[in-house]
C-alpha cells in the first residue's frame, strides 16, 4: 500500500532558496526592510557572532548560514529588499510565551523590540528555538509589519519544507479548507497498544476553518508560520478521552470536559510524570483549555520537529493554552501563571506515537458523516478535494 509517509521519502524537492521563498511568502514591493531574529539563552553570545562557534546553537546557526548570509548575498538585492540585520532576543522557556522586550544586536548593542525593531522594518523573519507566532502576531497588528516565524529550523526542513513552492501549497490548503469548513464537529478514535480505546470530540459550530498557507502577500500586517501546509479550528468545546505521549515516552489517558483537559491516567511508564501533569492541570486550569485542532495538508517527510511533521497529511493534532493567534479568546492573561501561558502543540503522527493508532477522524457536517483519516492516510474524500481544480 503506498501511504503518504512512503511517498513523501520518495519526492524530490528542488533545491533550497532564499529568494525563491521569500519572493513567494511575501512578494515583497521595492524597498521593503527586513531584518532576522534569533533566540539565545545568553545574549553575550551575539557579540561577533559568537554563537556560530556553539555546537548547541544549530537553528541559530542555520539562521545566520541560510537567512542573513543569503540576504547578503544577493538576495536582498535580487528582491529589492532592504535592512537585512540580524538581532537576538533572550529565549524564552516554551512555545509562544511573550517574548522579552530586550534585544541585542550582533555587536552586543541593548536595543528595545518595540521601539527599535517591530516600528522600523515591513518584514521580519523568527528563526527561534520555540515558537513566537502568537507574540509576534500580536506585535504585527500593533505595528503594522509582515513577517515569518520558522522555530525549530534543521536541515530537512531546510531541504523539503522551506524548498515547496508556496502558491501550490496555499492551492492545496484552500482546497482542503473548502472540504472542511463549517463543521459541527469532528470525532477522534483512538486504538491504543495495550490500552483502552478512546474518543474525543471537538465542537466546531459550523465556524469557518481557517488555513495555515504560507502566503503572506500584500501590506496587511500578518505572520506566516513555515513551513505551512494546514487547515484548523479553534473548537467551541470537546468531550471525551484521548491519549498523550509524554517527553519520557509515559503514555497516559486524558479525559476532557467542557473543552478541557481535567484528569490524566496512566497507561504506561511513570507515574510521576501523571502525578505531575495532574498537579499543573489543578494549580493552573487554563493549561488544559484544548485551543486548536489542526490537519496537515502536504506530502513532506518527517522532519523531526513537530513545525514540519504536524503539516503532513494525514496527520492531525490538538493543542492546549493560549489560542489568541488563530482567533481564539484565550490570552496569556487567562493564566495563573505567567509561564504557563504557552501554545503545545499535540502531534498525532505515526513516527511520534508509534504505541496508538487513530483508527479514524471524521467530519459532521449538515447532517452528514464524512471520514476525513484513517490510520494516518488522508480518506477518499480529502484526495478527491485536492485532485479537484
Amino acid at each position: 500500500m503506498t501511504t503518504v509517509q512512503t511517498t513523501a521519502q520518495g519526492r524530490q524537492f528542488p533545491k533550497f532558496d532564499l529568494a525563491r521563498l521569500l519572493g513567494t511568502v511575501f512578494k515583497p514591493t521595492f524597498g521593503r526592510k527586513i531584518c532576522i531574529l534569533i533566540d539565545l539563552p545568553d545574549l553575550a553570545e551575539a557579540k561577533d557572532y559568537a554563537f556560530l562557534k556553539n555546537p548547541a546553537r544549530p537553528i541559530q546557526k542555520r539562521a545566520h548560514d541560510h537567512f542573513y548570509q543569503g540576504l547578503k548575498n544577493g538576495v536582498a538585492e535580487e528582491l529589492a529588499l532592504q535592512g537585512g540585520e540580524m538581532y537576538a532576543y533572550q529565549q524564552t522557556t516554551g512555545s509562544n510565551l511573550d517574548l522579552p522586550d530586550l534585544c541585542v544586536d550582533m555587536s552586543g548593542k541593548e536595543l528595545s523590540l518595540e521601539k527599535d525593531i517591530y516600528p522600523n522594518y515591513e518584514i521580519i523573519l523568527c528563526i527561534s528555538t520555540f515558537s513566537a507566532t502568537a507574540p509576534l502576531t500580536a506585535f504585527a497588528k500593533q505595528y503594522g509589519f509582515r513577517g515569518a516565524t520558522l522555530h525549530g529550523v534543521n536541515d530537512v526542513i531546510l531541504n523539503s519544507g522551506l524548498a515547496v513552492d508556496y502558491e501550490v501549497v496555499s492551492k492545496d490548503a484552500e482546497k482542503l479548507r473548502k472540504a472542511m469548513t463549517r463543521a459541527d464537529a469532528v470525532e477522534i478514535d483512538f486504538t491504543v497498544e495495550n490500552g483502552p480505546d478512546m474518543t474525543v470530540r471537538l465542537e466546531l459550530g459550523q465556524q469557518e476553518a481557517q488555513k495555515s498557507h504560507g502566503l503572506c502577500q500584500g501590506d496587511a500586517p500578518d505572520i506566516a508560520n513555515l513551513p505551512a501546509g494546514e487547515v484548523y479550528f479553534v473548537p467551541t468545546g470537546a468531550e471525551g478521552t484521548f491519549p498523550l505521549k509524554y517527553e519520557d515516552g509515559t503514555l497516559g489517558k486524558l479525559t476532557v470536559t467542557k473543552g478541557c483537559i481535567i484528569k490524566a491516567e496512566l497507561i504506561a511508564g511513570n507515574q510521576s510524570t501523571i502525578d505531575a501533569h495532574n498537579a499543573k492541570l489543578a494549580d493552573d486550569p487554563m493549561t488544559g483549555v484544548l485551543g486548536e485542532l489542526g490537519f496537515g495538508t502536504q506530502v513532506l517527510p518527517v522532519s523531526g520537529a513537530d513545525i514540519q511533521d504536524e503539516k503532513v497529511l494525514g496527520t492531525c493534532h490538538l493543542a492546549t493554552g493560549r489560542d489568541d493567534h488563530l482567533g481564539g479568546h484565550i490570552t496569556p492573561a487567562q493564566f495563573k501563571r505567567h509561564q504557563n501561558a504557552t501554545h503545545d502543540d499535540i502531534l498525532f503522527a505515526p513516527h511520534k506515537t508509534p504505541n496508538f493508532d487513530i483508527k479514524q477522524t471524521r467530519m459532521f457536517r449538515d447532517g452528514k458523516v464524512t471520514v476525513l483519516n484513517e490510520h494516518f492516510q488522508p480518506s477518499k474524500y480529502l484526495l478527491e478535494a485536492l485532485a479537484a481544480e
